[in-house]
């Protein structure tokens, strides 16, 4: 174990990666598919053997700077790996170019859950690896979450201690090898992230839904990329009781202290406190209730009132699709259709939009802002404004309060504007290469939250991406990337002392 600690990141994360091929390659095998299971099957080899060779050719290599490699290796992961990952997509994908399955592997990785293939069009198999691809995705960032960016206050953390990003304010962590708090993080985790994954896939299974189906779906859910082989969520067998499972797994997507090892990352005593669950549930409520009470406000149709069941099903498709996009999922409720005809909205995307700019909790696997940040700059607002009613009144709620009032609240300003600002460049680039000013908007959200679904309940169109230009997509690939990582993180590689030996 200590050599394989010693070894770069990078080419661990090969080796699992070459692992992961075996199993659709195991899948495509016993549908008879042999095609796809020798693509898979030989690329696992010939991509083990490479990670083989790489480790001994490295493994005398010792860094001077772990934490630089490590943030370095994030970008690499997300950027240099999914070009391995893509080498048995194209060979097995029909129609698809190398570019293509690389940017295919960038979106499920960087669980963005954007596609450039009709369902239809790719075999059993290939959707099972874009849901592997974003699963392993998201369980990479929430360790990397918790043994890198914590402890250099990056990626939101930085909201909870004083002086922002770097500060250093908090509790210094036992383990001072980022290598051995990477593997303590992936072993605190493991066992809730397979589990809640194995709980879904059978729940989902009970509920109605073939085996593979299921599976994608429990995936996708816990990593939040909201991969499907199916045109949409509202076309599985299990129904409303198959949402209702989601919704209930959605939740770890909103809070980090909901995951083990999140200890000094409760920004509250008590559960029923924490901050971004009940923003969440008043963000969920208050779009629910803003798309129903507008039947009556814009709309009104009595023969739709006098029908109960269409009105349960407008409610809960509402409720669902505001918590699947406010984790950056994506997934659209069954009831979705009778939501939007209840309020008479024909292409609701702006407010999905919203939602998915808010994003799920700090260091989970959603995109987005994230709740901290906005309870941050929430509560900041709360005490300007009673200021100017009480300009002598003292704050109060203790330290941890009044630091996320003021410090907690600048940077977070900070990083809402740099989100602002990469949404605004991501704009104009993609314009250029040719896109008109509504798809260019909801396509560069879509692509910064990682919410890759949101294009089309945008009314966009299913296949939008793939009628992109390439210089297109290479803009919103680097805008997943970025999304994914967050800029404070991207910035932190622009430290001059970061880079001193």
């Amino acid at each position: 174990m200590r050599r394989l600690r010693a070894l770069p990141l990078f080419v661990l994360l090969m080796a699992i990666a070459a692992a992961a091929m075996l199993v659709p390659a195991a899948h495509a095998l016993a549908l008879g598919d042999h095609a796809v299971a020798r693509a898979f099957g030989y690329s696992a080899i010939l991509f083990g053997i490479l990670a083989a060779v790489l480790a001994i050719a490295t493994a005398a290599n010792r860094s001077a700077n772990l934490s630089r490699d490590h943030l370095l290796t994030m970008l690499a992961t997300m950027t240099v790996l999914p070009l391995m990952l893509a080498v048995p997509f194209v060979q097995t994908a029909p129609g698809g170019s190398f570019f293509d399955a690389w940017w295919e592997m960038v979106s499920s990785l960087t669980t963005t859950g954007a596609t450039l293939f009709a369902p239809r069009d790719l075999p059993p198999s290939l959707h099972l690896w874009r849901a592997e691809v974003g699963w392993m995705g998201g369980y990479f960032m929430l360790v990397m979450a918790m043994a890198v960016l914590a402890p250099m206050r990056l990626g939101g953390f930085e909201v909870y201690f004083a002086g922002g990003a770097g500060s250093g304010s908090a509790p210094a962590d036992p383990i001072a090898d980022p290598r051995g708090r990477i593997a303590r993080a992936a072993l605190i985790l493991a066992p809730a992230w397979f589990g809640l994954t194995l709980a879904l896939w059978v729940g989902l299974l009970i509920a109605g839904d073939p085996p593979l189906l299921a599976l994608i779906h429990a995936m996708s859910t816990l990593a939040t990329s909201g991969i499907t082989s199916l045109a949409g969520l509202a076309g599985a067998p299990s129904g409303i009781a198959g949402e209702m499972l989601i919704f209930l797994f959605l939740v770890p997507a909103l809070s980090r202290r909901l995951w083990p090892g999140a200890g000094e990352l409760r920004a509250s005593a008590r559960l029923v406190e924490d901050p971004e669950l009940r923003l969440a549930a008043v963000l969920v409520v208050a779009v629910a209730l803003v798309l129903f009470l507008r039947h009556w406000l814009v709309t009104l149709d009595i023969a739709f009132l006098s029908e109960g069941g269409r009105l349960a099903s407008a409610l809960w498709g509402a409720t669902f699709t505001a918590l699947s996009f406010l984790t950056t999922t994506g997934f659209e409720s069954s009831g979705w259709l009778a939501a939007r005809a209840w309020s008479g909205l024909d292409a609701p995307g702006l407010l999905m939009a919203g939602l998915a700019i808010f994003g799920g909790g700090v260091a989970t696997t959603a995109g987005g802002v994230k709740l901290l940040r906005v309870y941050a700059l929430i509560r900041h607002g709360e005490r300007e404004l009673d200021r100017l009613v009480h300009p002598s009144s003292i704050g109060g709620g203790g330290i941890a309060a009044r630091r996320l009032r003021r410090e907690g609240a600048y940077i977070a300003w900070v990083f809402f504007m740099l989100f602002a600002m990469s949404i605004a460049v991501t704009m104009l680039a993609v314009s250029l290469a040719g896109l008109a000013f509504e798809p260019a908007t909801l396509l560069s959200i879509a692509a910064l939250s990682n919410t890759g679904p949101l294009a089309t309940i945008s009314g966009q169109g299913a296949n939008v991406w793939s009628l992109l230009a390439p210089a297109a997509k290479i803009v919103l690939a680097v805008a997943m990337v970025l999304g994914r990582l967050e800029t404070l993180a991207i910035i932190a590689l622009f430290n001059s002392e970061f880079w001193r030996r």
